[in-house]
């Protein structure tokens, strides 16, 4: 391991530890991590981050899917569409890229409204995407099961994109039903958008899926370690009948999980800010919380149900002090590397890192 090999690593640990902090003390996101980590082989946020740093060039596309439905109220939750707006700017500003957020017809209002926060122009067309500067697309993707292969067909075929994100989206598992928290067939509320997943990555496309549960998209890739640790995800364990648990059914080669799916998505930009030794990419405290009360404004709700801003229970001032710790670590990192190399050398020479 070279002095930067470790710098970067200790980075990627940092943001990892930040992304899993567990307030409600169940200590899921701690078991899911445990499994993501055992498949990366090292901190997920920096896997990740290089991942699409290797593979989106100015002027490529970038799909984002996003947009979980949830019951009563039957309207998409802001854990994951947050997040989606803000990763949009960072892949603009990291990349030159041409972000797309592909969701259910219910979120595409509110997401035109959040993209003046952040910044961008929003269009439902993707060649006016494709020719403006600071501009993202919007698509809103089926919920008929039947018609997802012909649409994802056809965005695919348009846009070619360098890459695909899973936040938060809905995965149905293996025999096509898809699940809340609690274990629920929400299966006529969510896009399919497994469909556009899979056939992207049939396709060789770079993709990172982020989920905080087990029942969004990717999350297939840990599923035997999802399986053993996490109630409702074996088959016969969802209260829905189906008989074939909640765990979604889709696999990903990047994966992230976190407490909550917006702070798995937050550490992907920081990592990206270190890469790129730009903290612009990751948004400031401010644009946080404003792309939080907007999106609340424009009907998003908290996984409790609540309008207020939230996500999965965590305020305004939780969300905030997440990003701004992110902020400060890795502007830490980029600033001031290499001035405490005298310790670099003797460290790496003791070999702790090499077993650990």
């Amino acid at each position: 391991m070279t002095r930067d090999e470790l710098e970067k690593r200790n980075v990627g640990e940092n943001l990892d530890a930040l992304m899993t902090l567990d307030p409600r003390g169940y200590g899921v996101c701690r078991i899911l991590y445990a499994g993501a980590r055992q498949f990366t082989g090292e901190p997920l946020t920096m896997h990740a981050a290089e991942a699409l740093n290797r593979a989106v060039q100015p002027g490529n596309m970038v799909f984002i899917l996003t947009g979980f439905v949830l019951i009563p109220h039957k309207v998409p939750e802001m854990d994951g569409t947050v997040s989606s707006m803000l990763l949009a700017r960072a892949l603009v500003l990291a990349f030159g890229a041409k972000p797309v957020i592909v969701c259910p017809s219910d979120s595409v209002e509110a997401i035109r409204r959040c993209a003046a926060v952040v910044g961008l122009h929003c269009y439902d067309d993707l060649e006016t995407v494709k020719a403006l500067p600071l501009s993202m697309g919007v698509v809103a993707f089926t919920k008929d099961a039947a018609k997802a292969p012909e649409q994802a067909k056809q965005l695919a075929d348009q846009a070619q994109p360098a890459a695909v994100i899973a936040i938060e989206a809905a995965g149905a598992n293996a025999r096509g039903v898809y699940h809340n928290s609690a274990s629920q067939d929400v299966s006529e509320l969510q896009a399919k958008t497994d469909a556009l997943w899979n056939l992207l990555k049939s396709r060789g496309v770079t993709n990172v899926a982020i989920g905080d549960l087990g029942n969004e998209i990717g999350m297939a890739s840990i599923g035997e370690h999802i399986k053993k640790y996490v109630p409702y995800t074996r088959p016969g364990e969802c209260v829905c009948g189906c008989g074939g648990g909640i765990l979604s059914a889709t696999s990903t080669d990047n994966i992230i999980t976190a407490t909550c799916s917006d702070w798995g998505c937050y550490g992907l930009m920081a990592a990206i800010a270190y890469l790129k030794r730009d903290m612009e990419v990751l948004h400031h405290e401010d644009m946080e919380s404003e792309v939080m009360r907007v999106a609340a404004r424009n009907g998003f709700i908290d996984m409790t149900g609540s309008l207020l801003p939230g996500i999965d229970g965590f305020s305004t001032r939780m969300n905030v002090g997440i990003v701004s710790l992110m902020r400060q670590c890795t502007a830490y990192a980029v600033r001031r590397s290499h001035e405490s190399d005298r310790w670099f050398g003797p460290v790496l020479a003791k070999g702790f890192f090499d077993n650990h």
